[in-house]
C-alpha cells in the first residue's frame, strides 16, 4: 500500500525542492511533480494535501504555467506559495495585478487574524518573511479571508477556511523567513493532519520490502559501486535484501585518489561481506586516455571504458536481471521538472547506458531520497561515517583535476597534494562542513627557490567549495593558516611542485571542477 503524501506541484521555482525537504524534515513524505500532470495521475495518489509552488512567471505570459481546476475539487487542503497563490486567486475568480511596489528581500508580514496557518502566531505581531514577486493579488476569490498582509501585499497570507484553501505571497520554506516552519506545520498538522512517520529507519525497512519483491522470482542484482555515498548506501541496502544475489563491481581506472581502492575493499569485501568484485583496469584506462587534453573527450573516454569493462564483467555471471543504481529525488525532479531537464553542461560518467545494452530492470533503492536522507539511512544500515560524509568525487576522477594530458608522473603528484588537502582540512575540523576541497595540477610550471638552487616545477591549485546540492557553489573561505599549512606541506613534501594557488571562483560563472 502506498504511504499517504503530500505533493507540490511545481511551477519553476528556484525553491520547490527546498519545500519537500522543508515537509519530509517534519517527518511527512512529499513529492514533486511537474504541474502540468494529469488530473487522473493527482487523484490515483493517496494525497493529504497539495502544494502549488512558486514561480518566475506572471499569470499574464503568453504560455504561462497553469494547473488543471480540477485541482481544487480534489478534497485535499490546497496551499498556494507565491505564484501558486496568485494563480490559484486566478483561476478562482479573483484579481491578479503587477504590483506598483514589487518585493524582492526581506519584509514584514502583520498578522491579522491568529487562526488557520497563522494559528502558532499572535494576532498583531509581525513576522520576518521573503518576498520574491513582481505581481499581487488584489482582489480574494469569493470565500477567502484576509490573514496577513505587508506593506506591499495586502493579502500576504489568505485563507478559504470552509474549502481549505490557503496562500501566502511570501517564501515559507527558506531561512529568511525564521518562522516559516510554524507555517508549515500548521498546514501539515493542523490542517492536512498528516502524520509524521517518514524516517531513514522506516524508509529502509521498505526499500528492502521492495527490493526482495522485485526479485522475488529469482535473478541475480549487479551494482556498481564507486565507494562514494550514493553507490555504497545502494549496495549495502540491496545486500541486506538480495544477500549473495547480488554482485557489486568496483573497477579500478587508474584515476582514483591515494588509497580508494583498498578502503572500498576493506569497508565493503570485509566488514560488510558483500560479494565484491574489484578489477584492475588501470592500464587499459592509462592507455586510452594518453594524450588526450580535451575535458569532455576524457569524460566520455572514461564513461565508454567503465561501460565495457563493467559489461565483460557482468557476462562471465548468469541469470542477473537488474542493475542496482544510486539514483537520488534530485535526479528524479531534475528530468520531470516543469522546466525539463538542465542543459547539458557537461557529460558524466555514469552507468546510465548500461540497462539498454544488458536488457536489465533498473532498481534505483534510493530514488525516494535527498541527500541527507541517504546519509540518514546509510547510517541506519550502519555504514561508518567516513564513507557516510565523503565528500562528492566526480566519475572521471583525477583525470579531470590533472589538467591537460595525463601521465602516471602527475597523477603521482596529484595524490600525494590532494591527500595532503583532504587531512589538513580533517584536522581542522572543516572536513563536513566544507561541500568539497581538493588539489588540481596545473599544466604549467613556475620558476622557485628552495635551499640554494633554483627550481622550475608544477603549480597545483587548492579548490574549496560551500554548498548544499553543488547546482551552486560559493569559495571557501578557509582559515589563512590552514591554507599556509596545506602550502607548505604540498612545496616541501611534493617533490615537483614549487608553488600552490587558491581558487576564490564561485560557481556560476565558474564550474566547481576545472574540467
Amino acid at each position: 500500500m502506498e504511504r499517504p503524501l503530500v505533493l507540490i506541484l511545481d511551477f519553476g521555482s528556484q525553491y520547490t525542492m527546498l519545500i519537500a525537504r522543508r515537509i519530509r524534515e517534519e517527518g511527512v513524505y512529499c513529492e514533486i511533480l511537474p504541474c502540468t500532470t494529469a488530473l487522473e495521475a493527482l487523484r490515483a495518489r493517496p494525497l493529504r494535501g497539495l502544494i502549488l509552488s512558486g514561480g518566475p512567471a506572471s499569470v499574464f505570459d503568453p504560455g504561462a504555467p497553469t494547473v488543471d481546476p480540477g485541482v481544487f475539487s480534489l478534497g485535499v487542503p490546497v496551499l498556494g506559495i507565491c505564484y501558486g497563490l496568485q494563480l490559484a486567486a486566478h483561476l478562482l475568480g479573483g484579481k491578479v495585478s503587477p504590483a506598483r511596489d514589487r518585493e524582492y528581500g526581506p519584509a514584514r508580514v502583520l498578522v491579522e487574524r491568529s487562526e488557520a496557518l497563522l494559528a502558532r502566531f499572535t494576532t498583531g505581531e509581525s513576522l520576518d518573511v521573503w518576498m520574491s514577486h513582481g505581481d499581487r493579488v488584489e482582489a480574494l476569490p469569493e470565500g477567502f479571508v484576509v490573514q496577513g498582509t505587508s506593506r506591499g501585499s495586502p493579502f500576504a497570507a489568505v485563507a478559504d477556511p470552509s474549502r481549505r484553501f490557503y496562500g501566502v505571497q511570501f517564501h515559507p520554506e527558506v531561512a529568511h523567513t525564521p518562522r516559516g516552519s510554524e507555517l508549515l506545520q500548521a498546514f501539515l498538522f493542523d490542517v492536512c493532519h498528516c502524520v509524521p512517520d517518514w524516517s531513514a529507519g522506516a524508509f529502509v525497512d521498505e526499500a528492502i520490502g521492495r527490493l526482495k519483491g522485485a526479485l522475488q522470482g529469482g535473478g541475480r542484482a549487479l551494482c556498481a559501486l564507486s565507494g562514494g555515498v550514493d553507490s555504497s548506501v545502494a549496495a549495502v541496502l540491496a545486500h541486506r535484501a538480495l544477500g549473495d544475489r547480488l554482485t557489486c563491481i568496483f573497477v579500478d581506472n587508474g584515476v582514483l585518489r591515494r588509497g580508494e581502492r583498498e578502503q572500498v575493499e576493506r569497508v565493503f569485501g570485509e566488514a560488510f561481506k558483500l560479494d565484491l568484485r574489484v578489477v584492475d583496469a588501470r592500464k587499459r584506462f592509462l592507455t586510452a586516455l594518453q594524450g588526450i587534453s580535451d575535458p569532455e573527450t576524457k569524460r566520455k573516454t572514461i564513461g565508454r571504458l567503465f561501460i565495457e569493462v563493467f559489461e565483460e564483467q557482468a557476462n562471465t555471471l548468469r541469470d542477473v536481471t537488474h542493475l542496482v543504481q544510486g539514483t537520488l529525488y534530485p535526479d528524479v525532479i531534475e528530468s520531470v521538472s516543469f522546466k525539463g531537464p538542465s542543459a547539458v553542461i557537461k557529460s558524466h560518467h555514469n552507468v546510465g547506458g548500461l540497462p539498454e545494452r544488458m536488457k536489465l530492470k533498473l532498481a534505483e533503492p534510493l530514488r525516494e531520497l535527498f541527500k541527507d536522507e541517504v546519509r540518514a539511512a546509510g547510517d541506519a544500515l550502519g555504514i561508518p561515517r567516513h564513507i557516510l560524509w565523503r565528500q562528492p568525487f566526480p566519475g572521471p576522477g583525477l583525470a579531470i583535476r590533472v589538467l591537460g594530458p595525463i601521465d602516471e608522473e602527475s597523477l603521482d603528484l596529484l595524490r600525494a597534494a590532494d591527500a595532503i588537502v583532504d587531512h589538513e582540512v580533517r584536522e581542522a575540523g572543516l572536513y563536513e562542513s566544507v561541500w568539497q576541497a581538493f588539489a588540481v595540477l596545473l599544466p604549467i610550471r613556475s620558476v622557485g627557490v628552495m635551499g640554494d638552487g633554483r627550481t622550475y616545477d608544477r603549480v597545483c591549485a587548492v579548490r574549496a567549495v560551500q554548498s548544499t546540492d553543488g547546482m551552486t557553489a560559493d569559495w571557501a573561505r578557509l582559515p589563512y593558516d590552514l591554507l599556509g599549512r596545506i602550502s607548505s606541506r604540498i612545496i616541501n613534501e611534493v617533490r615537483g611542485i614549487n608553488r600552490v594557488v587558491y581558487d576564490i571562483s564561485s560557481k556560476p560563472p565558474a564550474t566547481i571542477e576545472w574540467e
